[in-house]
């Protein structure tokens, strides 16, 4: 096992961090329809960043579309199936870790890598590394790290199941999911999809520990959004294998990359929680509509293209509801339409917002028609941060 130091900068984190937790355990009862839709984007947003750190060429929004079965043409159907893949791999490890009799072992992260290789028969999915491999830097070519002989690979994840079996050190469960994250990426046991494996098994860590909402249970929109520092985070493996290296820097920069996320979601999942009964207000109250319109308004106030096939896989609903909805939506002229024939979509429109605005008598200009751009967007999510901002500190109080 390696080496590593609970640092008061790390202690000073995990404290941080279970402050956070406890609040939003005790503050973020939140209504199905939106803990369903909470779950729905920090998923995408994790997928995409994920595969985004290993080179596969999808954004965030092309996630989302993809997971709702409205693939992007843009989309090759090879990445379309790695980020199924991806759901199929978090879907698993939420499914086996409520499992009363879980155990970990070599299978588990075996069966992880193979959801998250869609299953390849090329690609090897699920199946350990057959040579030796070396990493590189890919913008420099350079070798940057060599993992333990492949020989050696069956018998170090034996070991890392075992230590994760074994009652452990009294260290926090952030500790333990840096451990597992960084020392799965140093053994580096596949040919690829290594660091998609780790970082699934280190959510998997935190999920099993009792971390069970997901701003909790994954950091790749964190560690999406910080490339360089996450790479940077694995110098103290050095050139080569080292069963014995301090990974101190490593566990500093997990533990604080999470408490920073658990800020950041804090605040952000408070916000979108107003906006979201906005506009489910306006939608059954204002419209008398099903509230699962909602969804429609909510891509469309973010700028995202609503297509029919995106929002009855959203909604969950047959292609003629979904029409009447977008159709009804776009009567009252909070939605545009954009093309036609099976290449409409819709967006979100002035009047939106100027709902939205009235719903929290935000000082916002709201003049004019067209688009929602960017600009007056960000003005609104900013007037309900402050107001999110003040109801948690009430909540605190």
């Amino acid at each position: 096992m390696f080496n590593y130091s609970l640092t008061s900068e790390i202690q000073a984190d995990v404290a941080r961090f279970a402050e956070v937790a406890r609040r939003l355990d005790v503050v973020s009862t939140l209504p199905r329809t939106w803990s369903g839709r909470v779950r729905r984007d920090l998923q995408a947003e994790a997928i995409g960043a994920s595969v985004a750190l290993e080179g596969v060429p999808v954004t965030v929004d092309e996630v989302r579309r993809i997971l709702a079965g409205d693939q992007p043409r843009t989309v090759s159907d090879e990445d379309a199936s790695l980020v199924r893949g991806y759901r199929e791999a978090m879907q698993f490890v939420l499914s086996r870790a409520d499992d009363s009799a879980f155990v970990w072992s070599s299978e588990i992260f075996r069966t992880m890598h193979a959801s998250v290789m869609a299953r390849s028969y090329a690609a090897r999915a699920g199946l350990y590394r057959d040579r030796q491999v070396w990493l590189t830097n890919s913008s420099t070519g350079e070798q940057v790290y060599l993992p333990p002989d492949n020989d050696d690979v069956p018998a170090l994840m034996d070991e890392i199941a075992d230590w994760l079996n074994g009652p452990g050190e009294a260290v926090s469960p952030l500790v333990r999911s840096a451990l597992t994250h960084v020392w799965l990426a140093a053994v580096h046991p596949f040919r690829d999809g290594n660091g998609r494996t780790a970082r699934i098994a280190s959510s998997l860590v935190m999920y099993r520990s009792g971390y069970r909402l997901p701003q909790f249970t994954s950091l790749e929109e964190w560690w999406g959004a910080h490339p360089a520092d996450y790479y940077t985070a694995f110098d103290c493996l050095g050139k080569s294998w080292d069963p014995d290296a301090d990974v101190t820097p490593f566990v500093a920069a997990h533990v604080g990359a999470q408490r920073r996320q658990a800020d950041a979601l804090s605040l952000k999942e408070a916000t979108e929680r107003l906006l979201w009964a906005a506009l489910e207000d306006i939608v059954v109250h204002g419209l008398g509509m099903d509230s699962r319109a909602a969804n429609a308004l909510w891509d469309a106030f973010f700028g995202r293209e609503v297509t029919n096939r995106y929002y009855r896989g959203i909604a969950e609903v047959p292609q003629v509801t979904a029409s009447h909805d977008l159709k009804q939506l776009q009567t009252s002229g909070l939605l545009a339409a954009q093309g036609g024939g099976r290449s409409r979509s819709y967006a979100g429109t002035i009047e939106l917002v100027r709902r939205v605005a009235t719903t929290f008598s935000l000082a916002v200009d709201t003049s004019g028609d067209g688009p929602i751009d960017a600009d007056l967007r960000n003005t609104v999510v900013a007037a309900l941060a402050h107001k999110a901002a003040g109801a948690e500190q009430a909540d605190v109080g």
